[in-house]
């Protein structure tokens, strides 16, 4: 009885990962996913803008200050929506964190560095707010998949963005990049050009070239079979600069997954793909690798 059972529920995984495989955006997770023993506790405006919105997600029955991941979704800086990332709240939130998840303006509304203002708007809003919520504001990490992991590195990285906002990099315990593009000169990608000024593209937009002694400790997740973000030139190259220059940083790729199931790995549909949600916990219930995680 049980070996059908089983092998149905591959049959559904394999199924379920080739679509997302075929097709974006990733409603589908959200639909199949389960909200489980989370909730929802408000939507915020963090901003002027109609996109300065976010979502604030929390574990069902948490009665003391729980850690903070303000988490970036991707897109390429062209296209994506908070609710479509509904899964990722829920997923996090199950393991024990309050999640923030903000919108931020995207081409052609605006181009680089506009998100990156918009991104260090929210991270501030939260760092200011969020115990409100439930949320602990000395244990912030900023996560992102993709674009969004651009956004995140950039705020860790580079001082400019939360300093504008009134406040510093120091905010964040730690910060979480899944897949994410920092070493990508030249801009190859025809849809991110024009957001990045090409051919005039900046050398400081690029994460890797902003690292010093006091970045934060990092998580950086990457697919092996990526054929959207390289990840040795990005994941691999950022963290050998990150060890280099004497910042904690913990590197895990998986094989089995592509770039955009990397993520989809949050959900419960298709976790046993990969442990990537294991890592994350490990990694803040770690203090960014600060001291051993609890036993599982």
């Amino acid at each position: 009885m049980r070996a059908p059972y089983f092998a149905a529920c591959a049959a559904a995984v394999l199924l379920l990962s080739g679509l997302l495989a075929a097709c974006s955006p990733l409603s589908l997770v959200n639909a199949v996913s389960p909200s489980g023993a989370t909730r929802t506790v408000a939507s915020a405006a963090y901003g002027t803008n109609p996109r300065h919105v976010l979502d604030i997600y929390r574990p069902e029955n948490w009665t003391g200050p729980a850690p903070v991941i303000v988490f970036y979704y991707g897109g390429n800086w062209v296209d994506g929506e908070r609710a479509d990332y509904a899964f990722v709240g829920r997923a996090l939130a199950a393991r024990g964190f309050v999640v923030v998840i903000p919108d931020y303006r995207l081409y052609p509304q605006v181009r680089y560095p506009d998100f990156l203002t918009d991104s260090a708007e929210a991270l501030a809003w939260t760092s200011r707010r969020i115990k409100a919520y439930g949320g602990d504001p000395k244990r912030i990490y900023a996560m992102g998949h993709s674009a969004g992991a651009y956004n995140a590195a950039m705020l860790a990285l580079d001082p400019r963005w939360l300093r504008a906002q009134g406040t510093a990099p120091s905010i964040l315990r730690g910060w979480i990049g899944m897949a994410g593009p920092y070493n990508f000169l030249p801009v190859e990608n025809e849809t991110t050009r024009p957001v990045f000024l090409y051919p005039n593209t900046p050398r400081d937009s690029q994460p890797i070239n902003h690292v010093t002694v006091n970045a934060p400790p990092a998580l950086l997740i990457a697919a092996r079979n990526d054929s959207t973000v390289d990840p040795e030139r990005n994941t691999g190259a950022l963290a050998d600069r990150l060890r280099a220059t004497g910042v904690p940083v913990r590197e895990v790729s998986f094989t089995g997954v592509n770039h955009v199931t990397l993520l989809a790995t949050l959900s419960s549909s298709l976790r046993r793909l990969a442990p990537s949600l294991d890592a994350i916990e490990d990694f803040v219930h770690s203090d960014g690798g600060r001291k051993l995680p609890p036993a599982r």
